[in-house]
């Protein structure tokens, strides 16, 4: 909504045409805040978190919330943290873990629906991005343990079934029977790929 200065000078610019030069906006009431614009629920984002640090249904999580309403922020804020805490300031290859997260959950989004399972491109995406929190955590314990070889495989190889088995449990349905090692697997390979670029990219 706009108003339009009066005056002298607002008469003169208006009668020949250049009246649009005073014109005021006015702020709306109603203006959303940035986060409810962006569609950003903060609660919600901390909840999924919750779900795949502890994805044992015996912990009363209704870890189905990952899938039934996936967001597109809270992963994305996920994997530019992993980014950041993996790769040690090194931002020129945020954008090859991005693409990675992108062309990986899109893979795994077309398999599972060969595979027969009823699952959407944004679910793959959401469950496949915060499933990355164990990585991170790995990743941030790794330097601690940098002497100890074995608790250094230890930690890797946890921090990788962890993720696995938080993506695969919400990805592979019943339904799947016998297939679901067929996409077990490559969500495991993702992972360890996802691992890889911590340590040698």
């Amino acid at each position: 909504v706009s108003t339009q200065s009066t005056g002298a000078l607002g008469s003169a610019l208006d009668s020949r045409g250049f009246g649009w030069l005073l014109d005021v906006e006015e702020m709306e009431d109603d203006q959303k805040p940035l986060l409810e614009e962006l569609d950003i629920d903060l609660t919600d984002i901390y909840y999924k978190v919750r779900c795949v640090m502890f994805p044992l249904p015996s912990l009363g999580f209704n870890r189905s919330v990952l899938k039934d309403s996936p967001d597109f922020w809270g992963p994305l804020f996920i994997i530019l943290l992993f980014s950041l805490v993996s790769l040690y300031g090194q931002f020129h290859v945020i954008s090859w873990i991005l693409t990675i997260w992108l062309s990986g959950s899109f893979l795994i989004f077309v398999l599972t629906r060969v595979l027969g399972a009823e699952v959407s491109y944004g679910q793959t995406l959401g469950i496949i991005g915060y499933s990355v929190i164990p990585l991170i955590i790995a990743v941030s314990v790794l330097p601690v343990l940098g002497s100890i070889p074995i608790l250094n495989i230890f930690t890797k190889m946890a921090g990788i079934i962890w993720a696995s088995y938080s993506a695969g449990s919400l990805l592979v349905d019943r339904e799947l029977g016998e297939k679901k090692i067929l996409l077990l697997y490559p969500i495991f390979l993702l992972y360890v790929y996802f691992f890889s670029l911590s340590t040698g990219v």
